[in-house]
């Protein structure tokens, strides 16, 4: 995720867009403060959130924490909600700013909208954010092609009653470490990484092998149909374990491993046949 700030009448909201779930998040204290004007909106929010929690409000369940920059330059996890769980919070919130918010919200995910109405308008913005930082053609395809890959499968997921951050992570863990020996944190380790995205530093013949294991979870999630967590933490291992043969027959015929330390500090190194090419001329 990348955290960006965005301005509702001169007062900052941080929010964070989601790639992989083509979702913004906002940070919902920043949105009490602009809808109250209270002295105290962490206070503020605790007594709603109570208050929603008790009346069974899906606002709360809906809710869930994310790392962002505090007052004092650190990130620290406060709760989020999508646009859609915003929309809801701002209709228990008694405030002459509500509709003016809403036409500043409408206008923050105007794109979004756009895009709903017209896929593919999504993936153009995705394919020109990578495109900007320097990424090649061929690893942006492979990128977008992920995306459509591990949406399906958080869907998936949900489907089958998963809906924590914490859930969604043991087993993105769980298929990770089957396929590729590594759990994502120690994935991130070897890459020299702390909080940026895992798949946007990974080789293409990662990102495909990492598609492989996705793709098979869901297909075998949908065949078995898993009633509980440990059920869909199975499930998430086997799909992994497809993709860990296929990089074992890569490793066997390349000579060597494909589980790389490379990163996005050598956006040119992410794609094979830049790597070639680079090859070719330290030859020459």
């Amino acid at each position: 995720m990348e955290t960006k700030l965005k301005l509702f009448n001169e007062k900052q909201i941080r929010t964070s867009w989601n790639a992989d779930e083509e979702e913004w998040y906002f940070a919902v204290v920043d949105v009490v403060a602009v809808l109250t004007e209270s002295i105290d909106p962490p206070a503020y929010w605790r007594k709603l959130k109570q208050r929603l929690k008790d009346e069974g409000n899906e606002t709360v369940t809906n809710c869930h924490g994310l790392k962002m920059p505090a007052a004092d330059g650190k990130m620290r996890m406060t709760d989020v909600l999508s646009t859609k769980g915003i929309l809801r919070l701002v209709q228990s919130i008694p405030s002459p700013k509500a509709e003016p918010f809403k036409m500043w919200l409408a206008q923050v995910g105007a794109e979004r909208l756009d895009e709903i109405a017209d896929p593919e308008k999504a993936f153009k913005r995705g394919a020109d954010f990578y495109r900007q930082k320097g990424y090649s053609d061929e690893w942006i395809n492979q990128r977008m092609q992920t995306i459509r890959a591990r949406k399906k499968l958080t869907d998936e997921w949900r489907a089958r009653g998963i809906e924590t951050d914490r859930e969604y992570a043991i087993l993105t863990s769980e298929m990770t470490k089957a396929w590729s020996g590594k759990t994502v944190r120690e994935y991130k380790e070897l890459k020299g990484l702390k909080k940026e995205s895992l798949r946007d530093n990974m080789t293409d013949i990662e990102l495909a092998l990492n598609m492989l294991a996705e793709v098979t979870t869901t297909a075998f999630s949908k065949q078995e149909q898993p009633e509980t967590f440990d059920e869909s933490r199975k499930i998430a291992r086997d799909g992994g374990k497809v993709a860990r043969n296929a990089r074992r027959d890569i490793e066997k015929r390349l000579g060597q491993s494909v589980v790389s330390p490379l990163n996005a500090n050598d956006v040119d190194l992410l794609t094979t046949t830049k790597q070639e090419k680079i090859d070719e001329t330290d030859d020459e």
